[in-house]
Formats: C-alpha cells, sequence, structure tokens
C-alpha cells in the first residue's frame, strides 16, 4: 500500500484523479444550503448539484469532483450525540466525491472507485468488501463480471442502508458502499451480518446512482438522465492511508488535539474530552466563516450548542479561562492552505467565539449547581423533563448537553418530559403572535412572466389570468380590485428586497391601476384596481411605469451594492446580506456582524460609499453563466435564486454582484448617501437605514428642522448646542436632588403624622392609611419611616395613581414576621383592586387598576390581622 502521508495530500489527490478522468473540479459549497429550505446545514458532497441532479439547472460540465465541507449535527442528519464517544462521527466532516450529471453511470462509477483504491492509493483488493442494493443485480453483476470482486466478499442489503436520499424529498437511488477491513484483531463482521456493527469493517465509499426524484406523497419519477453522486469521508480514508484506527488518530486532529491539551492543560491524552474539542472547534470555525452567527434558532442555535458543548468539555479537561478561541489558530494550520476563508475571517470568528464563551460561562458553573442538586435528591436514572427545560431555559443549557452529562453519570433524561415543556413554551409564543396568510399561500399561478422592464418602462402585452377575490375570473368591470398576470412585462415585481413597481394598464375603455407588482411561483401579479372602463382575458393592454418612483428605488437599490462593499471593506468579510428591501424612500439592509458600529466606524462606511458615487463609476450589467460569473468574484445576494443566465452588476472596481434587480446607470446619480439609523435586529445580525438622492435630501431637511429646534430649546446654536446641553441636564439634576430631598421631607412628615393614628390589634401597633397625591417611592419611604418611629408594628399604605392604578405597600417590623407575612397581606389588599404583588416577608409592594375599590380593600386588613396576632 502507497503510503499518502498527509490528509491535505489525499484530498489534492483525489480531486487530481478525477480531474484526470475528465471531471470538473468544483469549490465545496457553504455551509449554509443556497436556495433548499430542506436542509439545515450542507450535509452531502452532491447538495449543490440537487437542481443539476433534477434537470433545473445546467452546468457547462458533465462530470464533477469536490471536496465537500459538511455538517451533521441538527435536522435529520445529527451525529452531535455521539461525538467523541465514538471513533468516526463528527459534527464537521469532509466529503470527496465524484458526480455525473447524465453522464456515465454505474459501471464506469464502479470501475473508477475500484482503481482509485487499488491502484491509486494502493489498497489491498483482499481487505475491501462490497454491497450492492438487493433489488439492483445490475450493480452486483458489474462488480462480480466486470470488477472481479470475489462474491464471497460482497452483500446484498436492504433499502436501510443502500437505497440513498438526501431529506424527505428530492433525487434519490440505489447505491453500491465500499467497506475497508480494519483486521482480525478488531471485533465486528461483514455488513448485513450480525456483527455487523462493530468496527473491523468501516464503510469508506457510497457510490448513489441517482434514478429517481421523491416528492412530497412518496411517489418517485425518474430523473431526466441517470446521473451518479458518491462520498467518500476523507477523514476515514486518511485514517487507513495513515495506518490508523479511529479518525482522531490523523494528523489533521492530532494537530488540533494536542493545542487543545496546550489551552486548557490537559495531561490523559485518552480523555474523549479532547476528541470533544478537537471536533467541534471545525464545524463551530468554518459555521462562522460561513456567515452562521450563535442565536436561539435554527442554524444559530445548532452552533450554540457546539460552541457550549465544548466549552464544558473543555473546563472538564482543566481550562479555567475562556480557551475555545485559541484553538482556531491551529485549525488554520491544519485546513488553512485548503480553505483560505479560514485565515481571511480569523479575527471575526475568534471574536465571535470568544464573546460566546464568556457569556456562557457566567451561566455555566451556575447551571451545573442546579443539576447538581437536582442529582443530590434523584429517585432513579432519569432526570426530570422540567428540570432540563430549566437549564436550557435559564441557563442556557440545551438538552443534548444535559444529555451528554447525564450520559456520563450513567444517567439519562426525560426527553419527552422536555419536549412537553418546550411544546408548551412554542404554543404560549404562537399565541402571542398572530401571522396572517398572504395570498401567495393560497394562489397557484401558472405559467411565466417574461420581465422586459429593465431597459423600457412601456410596452404591450397580452392578459393572460386574472384574480379578484381569491378566484379566477374572465373580466372586470370599474371598481374591482383584482390582481392581473400578462404574458411580459415591463413591471417589476417584488423580489431581491426591491419593492414591486406601480403605474398604470391602458385599456381599450379604460384604466387598471397597478399599485404593487409582486410574484406567484414565475407569473408577476399587478395588483390593484380597475379606475375606469372593463377588461376581460386575451384583452391588449398598454404597459406604464410609474417611471419617477422606478428611478428612485433603482437609486436605492444600487446603493446596497456599495453600502454592502463598504461594510465590507470596513468591518470585514465576514459581513454578508441576510436581508435588504429597497423603495422610494429609503434602503433597509440587514448584515452579519456582532456588535453595534460605533459613529466613527458608521462615518467610514459613509465616506465610502459617498467616495463611490463621485467618482461616478458607470453602472456595467453583463449577461454570463454562472460559472464565468463566479470567476469574476461576483458576490451572490442572500435569498436569490440563480438562473444558468446570471446578470453581474459592476460598479467600478467598488462592487460586483450578481443581481438581478434594476439599477441607475452611474453612482453618481445617487448625489448623497445618508444613514439614518443603525441597529441589532437579532443576534448577530444589524440593520442599517439610509437614503439617497432626493430622499436624503429630504431627511438632511428633515434633520436640519430638528437640530434647529433643538437650538431654540436650550437657546443656543451649531457652535455651543452641546454645551448647553449639558448645562440644562445638569441644571436638571440638581432640581431632580432637590425634589427628592422635598419628598423625603414629605415622608418623615407624613410618617410622624400617622404614627400618632395608630390603632392597636392584640397589643400590636398598626396603621392602615390611604394617602393621596404621592408617587411611589415616596410611599416606600413613609413606609420606613413609621416602621421606625413605631420599632415594633405593622404598616398598610395605599395611594391611587390616577383613574387606573394604585399602589400598595406592607411594611413588617422583623419581630413580627413570624406571625405576619408581608407578601400575604398586601395581596390580601390588592384582590379588590384587581392586582398582586409580592416582596420580602417585611416589606412587600402591589398594584392594581381599580381605585374605586381601595376603600374596601383597606377594611379588610383589621379583621385579618385580628385573626393572626
Amino acid at each position: 500500500m502507497t503510503t499518502i502521508k498527509s490528509t491535505s495530500e489525499i484530498r489534492q489527490g483525489f480531486l487530481d484523479f478525477f480531474a484526470k478522468k475528465g471531471h470538473q473540479t468544483v469549490a465545496s459549497g457553504s455551509l449554509v444550503p443556497d436556495n433548499d429550505p430542506t436542509l439545515l446545514f450542507t450535509n452531502a458532497g452532491m447538495n449543490q448539484f440537487k437542481d443539476t441532479f433534477l434537470g433545473s439547472e445546467k452546468r457547462a460540465y458533465s462530470r464533477a469532483t469536490s471536496s465537500q465541507r459538511c455538517v451533521r449535527a441538527g435536522g435529520k442528519h445529527n451525529d452531535l450525540d455521539n461525538v467523541g464517544y465514538t471513533a468516526r462521527h463528527h459534527t464537521f466532516f469532509e466529503m470527496l466525491g465524484n458526480f455525473s450529471f447524465g453522464d456515465y453511470f454505474k459501471e464506469d462509477a464502479i470501475s473508477f472507485a475500484w482503481e482509485y483504491l487499488t491502484v491509486e492509493l494502493g489498497l489491498p483488493k483482499e481487505k475491501l468488501w462490497v454491497t450492492v442494493f438487493d433489488e439492483d443485480p445490475e450493480t452486483e453483476k458489474i462488480w462480480i463480471e466486470k470488477i472481479g470482486v470475489d462474491p464471497a466478499r460482497l452483500s446484498r442489503i436492504g433499502a436501510k442502508d443502500n437505497f440513498w436520499s438526501m431529506g424527505d424529498t428530492g433525487p434519490c437511488g440505489p447505491c453500491t458502499e465500499i467497506f475497508y477491513d480494519h483486521g482480525e484483531h478488531i471485533w465486528g463482521g461483514p455488513p448485513g451480518t450480525p456483527e455487523e456493527d462493530g468496527d473491523r469493517y468501516i464503510e469508506i465509499w457510497n457510490l448513489v446512482f441517482m434514478q429517481y426524484n421523491r416528492h412530497a406523497d412518496g411517489t418517485m419519477e425518474d430523473l431526466p438522465k441517470p446521473s451518479v453522486d458518491t462520498g467518500m469521508g476523507l477523514e476515514r480514508i486518511s485514517a487507513i492511508m495513515q495506518n490508523g484506527h479511529s479518525n482522531y488518530d490523523i494528523d489533521l486532529f492530532q494537530g488540533l488535539i494536542k493545542k487543545v491539551a496546550e489551552v486548557t492543560g490537559a495531561t490523559d491524552f485518552t480523555d474523549k474530552s479532547l476528541r470533544v474539542v478537537a471536533d467541534h472547534i471545525r464545524a463551530c470555525g468554518f459555521l462562522i466563516a460561513d456567515g452562521v452567527m450563535p442565536s436561539n434558532e435554527g442554524r444559530g442555535y445548532v452552533l450554540r450548542r457546539i460552541i457550549r458543548r465544548a466549552v464544558r468539555h473543555g473546563h472538564k479537561l482543566g481550562a479555567t479561562e475562556v480557551f475555545f478561541y485559541k484553538i482556531y489558530e491551529e485549525l488554520i494550520h491544519q485546513m488553512g492552505d485548503a480553505y483560505p476563508e479560514l485565515l481571511q475571517q480569523r479575527l471575526f470568528v475568534e471574536k465571535i467565539l470568544r464573546l460566546e464563551e464568556e457569556q456562557f460561562g457566567k451561566t455555566l458553573e451556575r447551571g451545573l449547581q442546579i443539576l447538581d442538586v437536582a442529582l443530590d435528591v434523584l429517585e432513579g436514572t432519569v432526570i426530570p423533563g422540567d428540570v432540563v427545560f430549566k437549564l436550557y431555559d435559564t441557563y442556557g443549557f440545551p438538552a443534548d448537553l444535559t444529555a451528554d452529562i447525564a450520559r456520563e453519570r450513567e444517567l439519562t433524561i426525560d426527553q419527552d418530559g422536555f419536549d412537553r415543556a418546550m411544546a408548551e413554551q412554542r404554543l404560549r409564543a404562537q399565541q402571542a403572535n398572530n401571522f396572517g396568510k398572504d395570498y401567495n399561500d393560497i394562489l397557484k399561478i401558472e405559467g411565466k412572466t417574461e420581465f422586459i422592464g429593465y431597459d423600457t418602462l412601456e410596452g404591450c402585452a397580452t392578459v393572460t389570468q386574472m384574480i379578484k377575490e381569491g378566484e379566477f375570473v374572465e373580466a372586470l368591470m370599474e371598481g374591482d380590485n383584482a390582481q392581473i398576470v400578462l404574458s411580459k412585462s415591463v413591471f417589476y415585481a417584488e423580489s431581491g428586497g426591491q419593492t414591486g413597481d406601480t403605474g398604470i394598464l391602458k385599456l381599450n375603455d379604460g384604466i387598471f391601476t397597478v399599485t404593487d407588482t409582486k410574484k406567484s411561483c414565475d407569473a408577476f401579479l399587478h395588483i390593484g384596481y380597475l379606475s375606469t372602463g372593463s377588461i376581460s382575458i386575451n384583452e391588449k393592454v398598454q404597459m406604464q411605469v410609474d417611471s419617477g418612483r422606478r428611478k428612485a428605488i433603482a437609486l436605492h437599490h444600487s446603493a446596497t451594492h456599495l453600502l454592502h462593499a463598504a461594510l465590507r471593506q470596513t468591518l470585514g468579510e465576514h459581513v454578508t446580506q441576510k436581508g435588504s428591501l429597497c423603495d422610494a424612500e429609503k434602503l433597509r439592509f440587514d448584515f452579519s456582524h456582532f456588535e453595534a458600529l460605533s459613529i466613527g466606524t458608521l462615518n467610514q462606511v459613509s465616506h465610502l460609499v459617498n467616495q463611490a458615487i463621485r467618482d461616478n463609476y458607470e453602472i456595467v450589467t453583463t449577461l454570463m453563466d454562472i460559472e464565468e460569473a463566479n470567476t469574476t468574484g461576483a458576490m451572490a445576494l442572500f435569498g436569490e435564486k440563480y438562473d444558468e443566465m446570471v446578470r453581474v452588476v459592476k460598479m467600478g472596481d467598488f462592487s460586483v454582484e450578481l443581481c438581478g434587480g434594476t439599477h441607475t446607470t452611474r453612482t453618481g446619480n445617487m448625489g448623497l448617501f445618508l444613514v439614518t439609523s443603525e441597529a441589532g435586529i437579532a443576534a448577530g445580525v444589524r440593520r442599517i437605514e439610509a437614503s439617497v438622492g432626493g430622499a436624503a435630501e429630504q431627511a438632511l431637511y428633515n434633520l436640519r428642522d430638528q437640530f434647529s429646534k433643538a437650538c431654540n430649546l436650550v437657546k443656543g446654536d451649531g457652535f455651543n448646542i452641546g454645551e448647553k446641553i449639558m448645562q440644562t441636564l445638569d441644571r436638571n439634576k440638581a432640581l431632580e436632588k432637590e425634589l427628592a430631598q422635598l419628598k423625603a421631607k414629605i415622608a418623615s412628615e407624613k410618617g410622624a403624622n400617622l404614627t400618632g393614628n395608630a390603632i392597636e390589634i392584640n397589643g400590636v401597633k398598626v396603621v392602615i392609611a390611604n394617602i393621596e397625591g404621592i408617587d411611589p417611592k415616596t410611599l416606600r419611604d413613609s413606609v420606613d419611616e413609621i416602621k421606625n418611629k413605631l420599632q415594633s408594628g405593622i404598616v398598610v399604605l395605599a395611594t391611587a395613581v390616577g383613574e387606573d392604578k394604585v399602589s400598595l405597600i406592607v411594611g413588617v417590623t422583623k419581630d413580627l414576621t413570624k406571625k405576619v407575612k408581608a407578601g400575604e397581606l398586601v395581596n390580601l389588599v390588592a384582590g379588590p383592586v384587581g392586582g398582586k404583588g409580592g416582596g420580602r416577608p417585611d416589606m412587600a409592594m402591589a398594584g392594581g387598576n381599580n381605585p374605586s375599590a381601595l376603600k374596601e380593600a383597606l377594611a379588610l386588613v383589621e379583621p385579618w390581622l385580628v385573626e393572626r396576632l
């Protein structure tokens, strides 16, 4: 067997082998699948070719090879729980693959694989074992008759293991697998035998013959062209080539494990926690580099779970300070040559990892204490679901982290109980929100509208469909609200963040006013009302877009491209678009970033955009195929679906992006770029709102008006307004201090007066009073003053604030709290006034909304105390 020393050499050698066989080498896709809602993460090499297999996307090549980064730590494909406990499970791994899109099929795929393993790598044929789908005799015949595999080393396996699918829907087909025999010294049997779960025979390569497309109802149709998808774990084949058995024995992982030991102080290199942390840094590093940010939902929540699991295992290894981000340097050393984005994003990734660990570190110790207390009183071996939920909800412990801790102590968690608690929480959240359905949820429009509005705002078209009140109709009359579908359109339909066009459709005897344009599948819906006349199916119309509005929208859309480029130049290449909105008045741009932008940073971003505007770059749009576009370095926009031919929008050397929207002709047309707000909208996502052109000019006028009002209010001008505002604030502070002193004096006087009116109940002095015209803080001060004067006693005070608010407070001196609890008494009084409260045994407060019942409420106090004193 030829020895290949490094994992990097194996990766490159695989790609080179298939390049010689006529395959196009394709770069790894992102871990975040493009336009595929069925996947949480990219989990297989074929994900980026899914539309090609389906026949809805064409490529310039029919053979491809890649080394695809994958994550299986969420959704249907989730290996997280097994990481650290087995030799081959990972959250992140690389999948080597070769693909045929209607080119070669079973025989060539099998021949390539056998040649690569036995000739290129030099693996002994007698160490390999093959499986086939038990309903696929064609593949079995190829292996035995064409390749010469010993039938005794071939197993027929059912659909559970040898019929592959990417998910519940999509491309699928029979597969054949190749296993490696690690030797008799390791327990286990060949696939298909009772001992198959042992570690002796390990699957290294899966060849999938893509023949079908499975629909949601379970039916399968033939793909346009039979194709091939293969996948071989880089880590598994590296372990074999480096004479190891566990994936963690390979050079890549050994480097990471040594780094983990260095930063945590661990000395036991058999500790599985070393493997957990070494595995998790790969998933976390690549996910963040691909734009995923820690959060409490979706992909961000999975990332957070992995980080927190790694941190917990780091603490087990002995880490006493923030450590996880320090391992990222070794990840760059091991994988940076193949994935240069790791180095490019280094500062950003390390900062996110450090911030996330610091945040979790604040609750980790407290959460573990709560768990230890629960375990001390645990009866049996199952941690209750409510405890697991409390750890998640209060301390940020994902359920699988608690399960991980439980497994170490030979315990399990009540997963069903946790799931019920989570379901109840989701139900409460859903009940707090009321989402309506858009008409796109119910309308299924057939056909495709051709958009001809890039270069013209007027044109003729034919009415093909009309919808009124959710029903297709043949005609419309004056005053009808409707949606009209045309054979082609100059109206831009809302997509990619750009709002839809408005305008008019001129009819034979009237006008249809278009108030918005949206998409339903591939058709454009011209939404509006029939102003005058009537209209019928197949009628010819003259289209006319509101040119002034389109121009303003185009200016703001072009400005988002400049803003995106400026943010990446200023903040770093981790910035990616997370959403946008461009209308005639403003632009809204959402992007990935971990902290608020300072005024200085916003000024720098604004300067870059305005400089690009002053440079007056020509905005050039070029139509090219997707592969050529990728070579230009053009960025794809968030959420966009791209066809085989794409539009590349270039603004000088400042910005190059793929975009299907409309734009102005030169950057100088924007005139001025003005940021109006910057804020966070989600974990790791910021939002900038801004205006350009006439909208920016109007925003400046509004700012000037507000500035002028501020100057007049503080009797200042543009040169001393800051000083004037500080003087006003200082004066307010002095007045607030003086007011507080007066209130304290009032409280003291009222306390003195009320003390003289105290009643005695079974020898205990009690003050019960409704004080008018006093604020809650002064009410508290009054209670303290009265308690001090009574030395031993009970105080119940109330005040009505306005017509619908009541404040209540109860004070009990320390010597009486065993007999009377302030919280119980304040809730007694709060009931009639429609409120409730709480506090300490010696002091409690409550509120209410029914002042008219205050007299009745206070009357309850004396008889209640008689029973208790």
